[in-house]
């Protein structure tokens, strides 16, 4: 089991970054390597010293070569070996857990996408799962070591920033909504508690636009409705930002055209749909067009500029918002036996994943999508022994 390290508590309050660990720094597990095995493997760091100094070769990355050449050859290597690099040595680790590698991957148009699934198991806790869309056979695979402050809190925020992963806020039948945020960076492989959100709120929804998080709405301390969203970026802690346009009950959100769109529906009147859209230049909110409300009634992803929607009303009919007619049409149904709703989606490049209930999954790309009797032809990947709800799922690109 991983242990729970704290650092000493930080008087400044809660609104600052807390170095809280969730996993052992020098014994962790390795949740990457799974992905390639049918077991994770424990890696233990030998301590060994640094000799640079006795040795000028050994304070490089690969000794008798530059370390630029070493850089261009290792960064090369697939994301699902990283975990073998990291075994190599301490500084081999420190390189592909850093900022360098990442940076370095991104300039050169090495990246690799990995899809991050937030659920929700029988016993009502949360849990996470990673997939390696190059390693579909494999399935979905476990992310161990999930705060346990966090597990079995409703109304989660789950979103990506860069190479990490956040959570934030949520409330329980006991527990007020919290401004607790937890960080897991898919490189180190690792949980910290990271900097507080400046409202406590629950069943918020999230994007990301402009390299900052947007997390909007929800509902706050005694279940007050927040018409609010909050802000972050990795220089910057939570900014809090106000509008009476923002409303609680918020079921879905999209970033299209550098805007971001957020979905309601009426608790009185489901057919009732309310839209806005959010002006990132003004920082103002206003009405979304009542054409792209109008088909606006599933889980939505916006796929190389384009916005479908899983209409989930009668069976899973993918639909697509046209907009240079301002019209939703069909793309065809996804086969009943593949995918059980309720689903969430998620895009990697051009493909398409659907990800139901027990991480069902199905995959299409968009470009070359074609149907036989108006079924969509994809490729799936059968559910996973468990039955988990899926709340929401993202993609890191490392």
């Amino acid at each position: 089991m991983q242990s729970c390290k704290a650092a000493p508590s930080n008087p400044q309050g809660a609104g600052t970054n807390t170095e809280q660990v969730y996993s052992e720094s020098e014994n962790f597990v390795v949740t990457e390597n799974s992905l390639g095995n049918d077991q994770s493997v424990e890696v233990e760091d030998s301590g060994s010293g640094d000799n640079s100094e006795l040795d000028p070769e050994a304070s490089q990355i690969i000794p008798g070569l530059p370390d630029d050449i070493a850089l261009f050859c290792l960064a090369r290597v697939p994301r699902r070996h990283h975990v073998l690099l990291k075994c190599v040595s301490r500084k081999w680790r420190d390189l592909v857990s850093g900022e360098e590698w990442y940076s370095y991957r991104k300039k050169h148009d090495l990246q690799e996408s990995w899809i991050y699934a937030l659920g929700r198991d029988k016993s009502e806790q949360l849990c996470c799962y990673v997939l390696d869309p190059t390693q579909l056979k494999r399935g979905w695979k476990p992310i161990l070591g999930l705060p346990h402050r966090c597990i079995r809190r409703k109304g989660v925020g789950f979103e990506v920033l860069g190479k990490k992963l956040f959570l934030f806020g949520g409330c329980g039948w006991i527990e007020d909504a919290t401004n607790e945020v937890y960080c897991y960076d898919a490189a180190m492989n690792k949980w910290n508690q990271a900097t507080s959100l400046v409202v406590p709120r629950c069943y918020c929804v999230s994007e990301v636009l402009d390299e900052k998080i947007y997390a909007i709405g929800g509902i706050g301390p005694n279940s007050n409705n927040l018409p609010s969203w909050e802000t972050y970026n990795t220089e910057t802690s939570w900014t809090l930002h106000e509008n009476p346009n923002v409303f609680p009950d918020i079921e879905d959100s999209i970033v299209l055209g550098g805007k971001i769109y957020i979905r309601g529906v009426s608790s009185l009147l489901p057919s009732l749909v309310s839209a806005f859209v959010y002006e990132p230049s003004s920082s103002t909110w206003q009405p979304a067009a009542s054409e792209l409300v109008s088909g606006w009634y599933g889980p939505a992803v916006v796929v190389d500029g384009t916005l479908y929607v899983l209409d989930q009303s009668s069976g899973t009919r993918l639909m697509m918002w046209q907009k240079d007619i301002r019209e939703w049409v069909a793309v065809g149904r996804l086969s009943p036996l593949l995918t059980k709703p309720p689903c969430r989606l998620v895009a990697v490049g051009n493909n398409m994943f659907i990800i139901g209930k027990g991480l069902s999954t199905v995959v299409f790309n968009v470009e070359n999508a074609r149907n036989m009797d108006g079924v969509l032809m994809s490729t799936s990947i059968p559910k996973s022994i468990s039955d988990d709800d899926v709340i929401s799922c993202k993609a890191i690109t490392i």
